[in-house]
């Protein structure tokens, strides 16, 4: 029999990085909430059958009922971070012109993330935002590592695209040895 206090012992730590992946492939904070209910329901209802890490067990349960929902709400979304990500988040002694462009910049940064793919968006977040390793993507997408590979490198690749064709048309060109985060792309 499945222990209630286990089940919010082991999974709701997860809860927000359910909501989050459920946000940034629904495109909708409402929609997110409720494919992330959804999920959760369906992973207390299978949790007997968790074997492993209880994260990405979740974020699996959360991806594939993602995607039940796009198809069957929104079936044209289903067609077809950079490491120095925390550096956009405004540090305590920073001054409000330091974080109105630190915020500026993640603005657009979410922007160009929200115009991918899923099937790029989805690698992108787990990796970048949720830390999961290669092999923890492969189970959640149900794909191969060389597959999360190559579709985390085209997203990255599609991402610093688009942000320096935003930065181009914002009139602030990127220099070429810099890499989306403002960072040098060269050690």
């Amino acid at each position: 029999m499945i222990s209630h206090g286990s089940f919010e012992q082991v999974v709701l730590p997860h809860l927000g990085a359910a909501y989050n992946l459920a946000r940034w492939l629904t495109h909708n904070n409402h929609d997110a909430e409720d494919v992330a209910q959804e999920a959760i329901l369906r992973a207390y209802r299978f949790f007997d059958r968790l074997r492993g890490e209880p994260k990405p067990w979740l974020l699996a349960i959360v991806r594939n009922s993602c995607f039940t929902w796009l198809r069957a709400n929104r079936p044209a979304d289903t067609v077809g971070f950079n490491d120095g990500i925390a550096e956009l988040l405004p540090a305590d002694d920073d001054g409000p012109e330091v974080q109105a462009a630190r915020n500026c910049d993640r603005s657009v940064i979410n922007e160009a993330i929200a115009t991918l793919p899923a099937q790029f968006r989805e690698v992108l977040i787990l990796r970048e935002l949720e830390d999961l390793s290669y092999r923890d993507i492969a189970r959640i997408a149900d794909v191969p590592i060389g597959t999360v590979m190559s579709r985390l490198a085209r997203a990255r690749r599609l991402l610093a695209k688009s942000l320096r064709t935003s930065s181009d048309i914002s009139g602030r060109r990127m220099h070429p040895t810099q890499n989306p985060s403002g960072r040098s792309a060269t050690p």
